[in-house]
């Protein structure tokens, strides 16, 4: 009986581990994810602008023209030579992650700007929120850093 219990008992709590580390979905705007990732680091980045992602700048922005989003929105420096971009986007409830992430690996251009380079690339998700973070290694890790967290 004691086994029984015992086996019982860690089927079960298998099965809340399993559940319980399922992927955080974000229920917060594009705007509102790129304010708290870059909260705290203003002195650390650039002066940065945010433009609203569309079908027209997304391959700017993602490298590709072909995702589906639902609302996005990059954050760039108003000063173009400075190699960094924090972009936000929000996939369809159902959309393959993965596939969009790999498209965006994929495709993004982090010589894009003129006569500089992002030293990272980061793309990364949580639910249907994805980031992509591209910029020298110490912000982007900050950034990523601070997705995790939220």
């Amino acid at each position: 009986m004691k086994k029984i219990l015992t086996y019982g008992l860690l089927f079960l709590g298998g099965l809340l581990l399993i559940t319980g580390c399922g992927e955080k979905e974000l229920d917060l705007t594009v705007n509102e994810v790129i304010d708290k990732v870059m909260e705290g680091l203003e002195d650390n980045s650039p002066m940065v602008s945010n433009t609203e992602v569309t079908k027209e700048n997304m391959e700017y922005y993602l490298g590709t023209d072909t995702i589906d989003i639902e609302e996005g929105i990059a954050s760039e420096p108003v000063m173009s030579s400075i190699a960094h971009s924090v972009v936000v986007i929000k996939v369809a409830d159902g959309t393959d992650i993965n596939a969009v992430k790999d498209k965006i690996k994929e495709n993004v251009n982090p010589q894009k700007w003129v006569c500089v380079e992002a030293e990272k690339v980061i793309v990364e998700n949580k639910g249907n929120i994805i980031i992509l973070i591209m910029s020298n290694n110490d912000l982007a890790t900050k950034i990523q850093e601070n997705f995790n967290n939220l």
